[in-house]
């Protein structure tokens, strides 16, 4: 009787190549769904809070320059966006307390305003993603610094002193990545005791600013979304 021949290996290796195959297709449907589990909704910049307030005890006029503050009227800047995820969307904020700026009121009249913010320190609440944002979104080994620039004079004579806030309309010149566009947008106001807090969302579109999303692969970004603005100030000079 001669020896068996082998049975060919070919089918066998055809079983194992589509069962890797397979694996590989099921982890790719699934990974962004993990990933979106994984990661939460980011730290977003909350507008201001007057439960606590005291009337003003200071007057508006004078220099007033952007101070740490405290919770939950800190001074912080951020944005608002959707990922755009397989298996769905979600929103995810940043925020930094890295501001620095002033303004000055004459009388009751705000006539200049100069914001600087400090993109490098924008954080979420994952550090990875908080790497990509600045790195690829932001670029902030290039564009270290966005910036906010009142461009026309506000009337504050309705903002109340007794610890509500009032609401005004700021026209300027937003810098985000070297671009330059102008805002006009309702900022709500109000006089603390003897601070000045201002806040708002602003709509925005990160492509007029030249914020392009990569080829990411679990996730893209949306082209809306928002600045989110909260600015204690404090008096230093009348």
């Amino acid at each position: 009787m001669g020896t068996p021949r082998r049975k060919p290996q070919r089918n066998n290796k055809v079983v194992v190549i589509l069962s890797v195959l397979i694996v590989l297709l099921v982890l790719a449907g699934i990974a962004p769904m993990v990933v979106s589990h994984m990661m939460g909704a980011g730290t977003k910049t909350e507008a201001l809070n007057a439960d606590h307030a005291k009337p003003a005890s200071t007057d508006l006029a004078g220099h007033w320059e952007v101070a740490k503050g405290k919770a939950p009227n800190s001074s912080a800047v951020g944005f608002t966006f959707e990922e755009i995820l397989p298996s769905g969307h979600k929103t995810t904020s940043g925020t930094t307390h890295e501001v620095s700026g002033a303004i000055d009121i004459d009388g009751e009249q705000l006539r200049s305003g100069d914001i600087t913010v400090q993109m490098g320190n924008i954080t979420t609440d994952e550090a990875k993603r908080d790497i990509s944002v600045r790195n690829k979104l932001l670029f902030t080994d290039k564009f270290p610094e966005s910036s906010f620039r009142l461009t026309s004079p506000v009337d504050l004579s309705g903002i109340p002193g007794n610890g509500n806030p009032g609401t005004v309309k700021l026209t300027g010149d937003i810098t985000i990545l070297g671009k330059t566009k102008e805002i006009s947008e309702d900022f709500l106001v109000l006089r603390d005791g003897d601070s000045l807090i201002a806040s708002a969302n602003i709509p925005i579109n990160r492509e007029d600013f030249g914020v392009i999303t990569p080829d990411f692969i679990a996730a893209k970004v949306a082209k809306d979304g928002e600045l989110n603005i909260r600015l204690a100030f404090k008096k230093t000079s009348d």
